[in-house]
């Protein structure tokens, strides 16, 4: 009672104006502490965002775009050279947007090492564009496969069976047949001009097919499909040159608006049509001459491997068919290309030319022709023919990957799912790693003790790739291209036509080729015409 009394009389003894300034102050004390509350949060939000950015990785750097199609209005064709130059401005990894997509671009052998070797497994799938996969049907060869069991399945018959040095030995006399033809063709041509290009795939693609089915069509036949798949492989180039704008903007994919996955399916077909003609008639001959009568050509060594009475066998028809199709497609274009850059240096470089001859003479002697087993004993042909891949990379970004995770390389981001350039003919001409690197130089593989090989070991020098996806076909490039450039060589002097210029200008497609085909006039060098049957 006392209490109570005491607190009403303090509060009657106050002036109205007093008690307002009192509670007023009180509503000032809790809004204060809630301003504070307020503010301490807003700056811990603000202070971990700053802590996020400052520790989450960017991506690389690159050219501004535009909307929707990024940076495609404002690259050059030459992707190659477009993109070296490019990397000159924002540094050996940096990005473009092709559309919808996001590329990463490597331009050095440090972020080709991390790509290839460091990062191998989630840079094991290479990107699975539209056109390749209508060209090797679904994308069940070796290129295309994703990375998995089926792919390594792929891969263990290629190594294993078809391309070891074993297989390679056993087939060389179908080889030597027809480096030996092309010889005598360019010696019914001399004092002409010869479109080196034309004979040089010519060459390459018998020389893959007398290995993949040897002798199973023969004269005229044989002559017209040859003749026939050259044209068709042209058509092919020429559609994986094309710009597939539904690559870049996946969702116009599935309406074909270009028709070019449609004109590669129908391209695809004649292929389909000339395998399953040609194995069905492997087949008959095995019937009436059984396996002991038959070249064990690789054909004959994929029909082993398929079991028609177990449809769950992996490996069946189509999967034959794709890998046919990969050997000649890959053994072919490619390797004619980089003869034809080469052939085009020498007659550019006559004193690199003269010099590989002399090899050619003193190794071989002027009264017999060039065969592989002299190839360890030339050591500068061997290096005519790096300097020449060096310098004229014939994929020159290599088959794009795409990663099955985001991962750092070189400090950025590498998103999960982008489109992947390893520019290959950018880090070949780096005068960071090669000296005058612009120069035709065979003698810079010669005058160093690193080993520079095809298996990109060393990543400065990867013109077939790199890792567990670099080409399967390395064995067969080693003894292809020394042999039919050194037997080019050796059987012929080589000069332009009178009154021509050499073109060194190149195109970017399917491979990196002339502008203009090489023609160029054989004269003939050994003394014995027979030399030349």
């Amino acid at each position: 009672m006392i209490l109570r009394s005491n607190k009403q009389t303090m509060a009657s003894n106050l002036h109205p104006f007093d008690l307002g300034e009192k509670i007023f102050e009180g509503h000032n004390l809790i809004g204060a502490s809630l301003t504070l509350a307020l503010l301490l949060i807003l700056g811990f939000i603000w202070l971990n965002k700053r802590s996020k950015e400052k520790h989450q990785v960017p991506l690389p750097p690159g050219p501004r775009g535009l909307p929707i199609i990024g940076n495609l209005p404002f690259l050059d064709p030459n992707l190659h050279s477009c993109f070296a130059d490019l990397s000159k401005i924002y540094g050996p990894i940096m990005k473009v947007r092709l559309g919808r997509r996001l590329c990463i671009i490597i331009t050095s052998p440090s972020g080709a090492r991390e790509v290839f070797k460091d990062h191998d497994t989630i840079f094991a799938n290479h990107d699975r564009s539209i056109v390749g996969v209508a060209a090797t049907y679904g994308g069940v060869d070796i290129a295309f496969a994703p990375h998995g069991d089926h792919w390594r399945m792929v891969r263990k018959v290629c190594v294993r069976d078809m391309l070891n040095n074993t297989k390679l030995d056993e087939l060389y006399e179908l080889r030597r047949r027809e480096v030996r033809e092309m010889v005598h063709e360019t010696y019914t041509n001399i004092g002409t001009a010869v479109d080196i290009g034309e004979l040089m795939l010519q060459t390459t693609f018998s020389v893959v097919t007398s290995m993949l089915w040897g002798d199973t069509i023969k004269g005229e036949k044989r002559k017209h499909v040859v003749a026939e798949s050259r044209q068709v492989m042209a058509k092919v180039s020429e559609l994986f040159a094309q710009t597939n704008f539904a690559e870049f903007f996946p969702a116009i994919a599935r309406f074909d608006i270009q028709q070019i996955e449609r004109r590669m399916k129908k391209v695809l077909s004649w292929f389909d049509k000339i395998f399953d003609s040609i194995i069905d008639l492997r087949l008959e001959m095995e019937k009436m001459e059984g396996e002991g009568g038959l070249c064990n050509d690789f054909l004959q060594v994929l029909l082993k491997l398929r079991d028609p009475a177990d449809p769950k066998k992996p490996f069946n028809r189509t999967y034959l068919k794709a890998m046919l199709l990969d050997m000649i497609l890959a053994g072919t274009k490619t390797v004619s290309t980089s003869m034809e850059w080469a052939m085009a240096e020498l007659i550019k470089n006559p004193k690199v030319m003269k010099k590989a001859q002399e090899e050619l003479k003193q190794v071989v002697g002027m009264n017999k022709v060039i065969e592989e087993y002299h190839l360890p004993d030339l050591p500068y042909l061997r290096a005519v023919v790096k300097e020449a891949i060096r310098l004229h990379t014939s994929i020159p970004l290599l088959i794009p990957r795409c990663p099955s995770q985001s991962c750092i390389v070189g400090g950025y981001m590498i998103p999960k799912g982008s489109m992947i350039f390893v520019n290959a003919w950018a880090i070949h001409r780096d005068p960071k790693y090669w000296k005058n690197p612009l120069e035709f130089s065979p003698e810079r593989f010669l005058e160093t003790s690193e080993e520079f090989d095809y298996s990109g070991n060393d990543f400065r020098f990867i013109p077939l790739g790199s890792g567990r996806r670099v080409c399967v076909g390395v064995p067969l490039a080693e003894r292809m291209l020394p042999h039919i450039l050194g037997s080019l060589l050796h059987s012929f002097e080589w000069k332009m036509p009178d009154g021509t210029k050499l073109d060194m200008s190149e195109m970017f497609g399917l491979e990196l080729r002339l502008t203009k085909p090489l023609m160029a006039v054989p004269l003939p060098r050994l003394s014995d015409p027979k030399l030349y049957d």
